[in-house]
């Protein structure tokens, strides 16, 4: 199987199942010198565990960070960084109904097709928890990146039809809510929809939000690796996400170019943008203003309402899907959002030292 490894220069390897001993991260490329303990990264991995609200899975794990290479006396070496979990409290059991049933909105009978075979424990590589390795290596593009005062921040905007307020927005308050949102009004008005749909066995998708203030104009390539292409790929790796945008994104395709364009001016000695529709990616460059995201996750597919699907004996049968699943991916998603954005910036910003000869000789001189 491949497609487990992302990136060029900063490269993770991802490894492990939902129902496996544990899993991981390989991480290749990252400088030597950055600061690094498994504190830095439990905090993160805190952010993604499941059973912390209602709205998770009660699985109960710690998953708690391991390094397990590339740091010595709290420093990072240079040579390859390898971050494990192991898994706790996995219950394979549970799974034994559906060994060969394919699961409505999953990703089983595909798997199936391509491989000849599945591991139906959790969906195996296909799960939703492979993410915490995503979300360790991110922790560690992210102490880098603040190396560089670059900061990325995501949250939750919107819940079903539930959206937050603009006016009323508070960056801190997402972490008072188990919904993620930066509106306490619009959080709780989510929260009462998800339960409801609790009540009707039934689940719910959302739109998250990333902001990355701090990155320098030129990063990107103007061709096949623009920023928002890379940054689409990276997003678009994370399970259940069914569209992106950046800046207006789609809303862009509705106004006229007198509308969308963002005008320039020289303020305090540097070219700014009196708009930023662009969401601060131009001809796949960034253009220095703040970078904007936005990722559209679909209800969690598994769900207790009775189903019509088909078995492995291509028979046409009826599932009510058993197990401890989330009602709704997006608030343990968003700090996935922001580990994805980080690992792709980190990437680019090493390969963009490359970009002109006289950064070359600026380094070697």
């Amino acid at each position: 199987m491949s497609g487990s490894t992302f990136g060029n220069i900063f490269k993770i390897t991802t490894w492990g199942e939902s129902h496996g001993r544990g899993l991981g991260v390989v991480i290749d490329g990252c400088p030597a010198g950055i600061p690094l303990c498994e504190e830095d990264i439990q905090r993160d991995m805190d952010r993604r565990k499941p059973g912390q609200s209602r709205y998770t899975t009660q699985r109960s794990e710690a998953d708690k960070i391991e390094i397990m290479s590339g740091v010595f006396e709290g420093k990072t070496t240079g040579t390859p960084i390898s971050l494990m979990v192991l898994n706790t409290d996995q219950r394979s059991r549970d799974y034994s109904a559906i060994c060969d049933v394919y699961r409505p909105g999953h990703a089983d009978y595909g798997f199936e097709t391509k491989y000849g075979f599945r591991d139906y424990r959790g969906g195996g590589r296909s799960s939703a928890r492979e993410t915490l390795a995503r979300v360790a290596a991110g922790a560690v593009a992210r102490k880098i990146l603040a190396e560089l005062n670059i900061k990325v921040d995501a949250y939750t905007v919107s819940i079903n039809e539930i959206e937050i307020d603009r006016n009323n927005f508070d960056l801190a308050e997402r972490f008072n809510n188990p919904v993620v949102m930066p509106d306490k009004a619009a959080a709780e008005n989510a929260q009462a929809l998800l339960d409801t749909a609790i009540k009707n066995l039934d689940s719910v998708g959302g739109v998250i939000e990333c902001c990355v203030t701090g990155l320098p104009a030129g990063i990107g390539e103007p061709v096949f690796d623009k920023l928002d292409a890379s940054l689409g790929r990276a997003i678009f790796s994370i399970g259940a996400v069914k569209g992106v945008e950046f800046g207006l994104g789609f809303e862009a395709a509705k106004i006229y170019g007198s509308q969308n364009n963002d005008n320039f001016t020289f303020k305090d000695g540097k070219v700014e943008k009196l708009t930023n529709n662009s969401g601060g990616i131009l001809g796949g460059i960034s253009d220095g203003s703040e970078l904007i995201l936005r990722a559209a996750f679909k209800p969690t597919p598994s769900i207790a309402q009775p189903q019509k699907t088909v078995n492995s004996k291509n028979e046409n049968i009826e599932i009510e899907i058993k197990g401890r699943h989330d009602p709704i991916v997006v608030p343990r998603a968003v700090i996935v959002v922001e580990a994805m954005t980080a690992i792709t910036l980190v990437d680019l910003l090493l390969m963009n030292m490359s970009a002109k000869m006289d950064n070359i000789k600026k380094f070697y001189n």
